[in-house]
């Protein structure tokens, strides 16, 4: 929890779960001779661990076969050591979730046009990533290189990165740094995801910040998704009280210097996520599923646009033999273009970025720092102001992001 006391329950509004314990974990021994395998159950007790073990997307056969092919990989970093599985991911790529949270910008909009110093500090809450965004009321760049530590049925992801947001009206640069994420049972039980720990939002400008506690869920559920925390002044004394769940919405109240609210003020929402069609497959909002679709593909699509990833598309119309080949297919002509730029002594040079040479320290290590060069602005206003007609059939686009071409491979 945020409070200047972090053993509090923030003067008694918060109800601190700390005291509960992380979701209940039982090592399956002798699950299908795997001793030390730890299964999470985020809604039961330690009795459910063996049945949860045999829950989840896998067949068995293949989860067994990738339990014994990844095991050894324990306690290491394994964004690039292996090739992961197309099962366990989303048809959505890191460039499209970064771009997804654009459905909540109007909260930094309203943050721009707010003229209380701390109501600016409850209006951001943008996630990990690498990008560009720009309206009349902000900019929002983010320099992401995520770190990862694989413990065997679960894996830990690190937000090494650097996420800045300013806002024009009044000048207000604003940083942030995120909790780690926990995704629990890759491949015995129904996989779910945690994100335990604190993030701390800092005005740049004027030294207020934001901490927010993320509650570890406890036994049967106790404290999932539960946000606590306060928007501190710069001489650390809390003024608004945050309160809420992340996968349903979050409120505010004007509070004193022991963290109580204010009298006369009553608590009011501030976000809650947006609707998603019934029954859907992914939990994506209609906003996140036009930006996945050909229908809002703008003029003179590039060829490298995530739309256009065939073991993403093919992943969303659930052909999961198809989507491993085509990942396959990708990432062996990735290491295609790796050894020719290696053999050519040339470096990669982000096409609308520039590194910069600040380098920034985070609590996962350190971080070179890119930033937008302006030129895709330029690059989509020229199409934009032409007259001529685009007829393509961006369906037949084929994906081409390398630096040498298709042929490279």
């Amino acid at each position: 929890m945020g409070s200047k006391d972090q053993g509090s329950s923030g003067g008694g509004f918060f109800s601190s779960l700390r005291s509960w314990g992380t979701a209940v974990q039982k090592s399956v021994n002798g699950l299908l001779g795997y001793e030390g395998l730890e299964v999470i159950n985020p809604d039961g007790g330690t009795e459910d661990a063996e049945a949860e073990a045999l829950r989840g997307r896998w067949k068995q056969e293949d989860r067994d076969g990738y339990w014994k092919m990844m095991h050894k990989y324990i306690g290491a970093d394994v964004t690039s050591l292996v090739t992961l599985p197309v099962i366990i991911f989303e048809p959505m790529t890191m460039l499209q979730k970064m771009a997804e949270l654009m459905e909540y910008c109007d909260l930094l909009d309203k943050a721009d046009e707010c003229d209380d110093p701390y109501m600016r500090m409850v209006s951001h809450h943008p996630p990990m990533g690498a990008a560009h965004c720009e309206n009349e009321h902000f900019t929002y760049d983010i320099t992401s290189k995520l770190k990862t530590k694989f413990l065997g049925n679960s894996v830990e992801i690190y937000p090494v990165g650097r996420t800045r947001v300013t806002l024009k009206k009044s000048g207000v640069v604003l940083d942030l740094v995120p909790p780690l994420t926990k995704v629990n049972n890759l491949i015995f039980g129904r996989t779910w995801v945690d994100s335990p720990g604190e993030l701390v939002m800092t005005n740049l400008t004027t030294g207020d910040k934001v901490v927010l506690y993320f509650q570890p869920c406890g036994w049967f559920g106790a404290g999932r998704y539960e946000i606590d925390g306060y928007v501190y002044s710069a001489a650390e004394e809390p003024k608004i009280m945050m309160t809420g769940k992340w996968n349903q919405s979050m409120s505010y109240q004007p509070c004193d210097q022991e963290g109580e609210p204010l009298p006369g003020t009553e608590l009011k929402e501030i976000w809650r996520v947006a609707p998603t069609p019934q029954n859907d497959k992914y939990q994506y909002t209609y906003f996140a599923h036009k930006i996945n679709s050909f229908d809002t593909a703008p003029k003179k699509l590039l060829a490298s646009d995530s739309r256009l990833r065939p073991d993403r598309y093919a992943l969303e119309k659930g052909d999961m033999s198809k989507s491993g080949s085509e990942k396959s297919r990708l990432e062996e002509q990735q290491r295609a273009e790796k050894r020719t730029r290696e053999a050519k002594g040339e470096q990669f040079t982000p096409k609308w970025f520039n590194m910069t040479s600040e380098v920034t320290p985070t609590p996962w290590g350190d971080l070179e720092v890119y930033e937008y060069n302006g030129r895709y602005s330029e690059h989509r206003a020229a199409i934009d102001s032409s007259n001529v007609a685009d007829e393509t059939d961006v369906t037949s686009i084929e994906f081409n992001p390398w630096q040498y071409g298709s042929s490279s491979s």
